[in-house]
């Protein structure tokens, strides 16, 4: 990933879809926004308790600075499903200036549709961006633990298939900033869920000798792209832990669940 300044706010973007010039993407930080403590600053979610107002503040913010207006951005009520929605002309706009409207029951969203940008908002969980090179179709996906093993990246490769005829070979995927498996410590609740999602294959956790677990979202949404016929050579994984990074990033974990969203989003120019 590469860190550049627009209009003097910090954005960061995934070097696998950065030279595309029929694309805009970005990866938005916690920083250079109007929210206060604990969302400071650039919160871009509504449904996290802070002010609508700041926060509709920071969309505007990073819509100037991405020079693509407000109205064209998209987001959906994530709820750690595996839905993924087809976009249309009429939907542009749900979700960008409140939680209401935004998309409901969704974690994952495809469009090839110019002009409308669409945007996931996560604090620890993993940002999934797509786009097919030939057939001009983009994506987005929110995976934590629980849409991971519910398989969102896979459906949402599916669903590129069947409604846009798309070639896992022409697709491109940005993993970005995560809970990385340095700090994603999980119990043994959750180990038995990934265990009966993934057939009992233990490479995707990690045993310590005091017996903790720690879980790799970034390999297991990457295992998904590769099963569902991505070259390895078509995913980047940003390797940044939003944990170890909080400064930078929002972390649910570090912050102790009372935090922000930062946004990815990607759009057909």
């Amino acid at each position: 990933m590469i860190e550049r300044h627009l209009n003097s706010l910090p954005l960061w973007f995934l070097e696998n879809l950065l030279n595309h010039r029929e694309i805009y993407h970005f990866i938005s930080t916690r920083v250079g926004g109007f929210s206060n403590p604990p969302y400071d600053s650039l919160n871009l979610g509504f449904h996290v308790g802070d002010n609508p107002e700041l926060v509709l503040k920071n969309r505007e913010r990073l819509a100037t600075a991405m020079k693509i207006p407000l109205d064209n951005f998209i987001t959906a009520r994530q709820v750690h499903n595996s839905n993924v929605a087809v976009i249309t002309e009429e939907l542009k706009g749900r979700g960008a200036f409140n939680f209401d409207t935004a998309i409901s029951a969704t974690d994952a969203m495809v469009t090839d549709t110019p002009n409308i940008c669409l945007m996931v908002l996560q604090a620890d969980c993993v940002p999934l961006l797509f786009f097919d090179l030939k057939k001009k179709v983009i994506g987005v996906a929110h995976a934590g633990w629980k849409g991971t093993v519910r398989v969102v990246a896979q459906n949402t490769v599916k669903v590129l298939k069947e409604k846009f005829n798309c070639s896992p070979d022409d697709i491109l995927v940005g993993i970005g900033p995560a809970i990385g498996p340095c700090c994603y410590e999980i119990g043994p609740e959750v180990v038995i869920q990934i265990d009966k999602a993934f057939h009992n294959k233990r490479e995707y956790i990690n045993e310590t000798s005091d017996g903790k677990h720690y879980f790799n979202l970034w390999e297991a949404n990457k295992m998904q792209l590769v099963q569902s016929g991505i070259p390895e050579k078509n995913i980047e994984i940003a390797k940044i832990c939003t944990y170890c990074n909080h400064p930078v990033f929002f972390s649910y974990r570090h912050q102790q669940r009372e935090t922000g969203r930062f946004g990815a989003g990607i759009m057909l120019k």
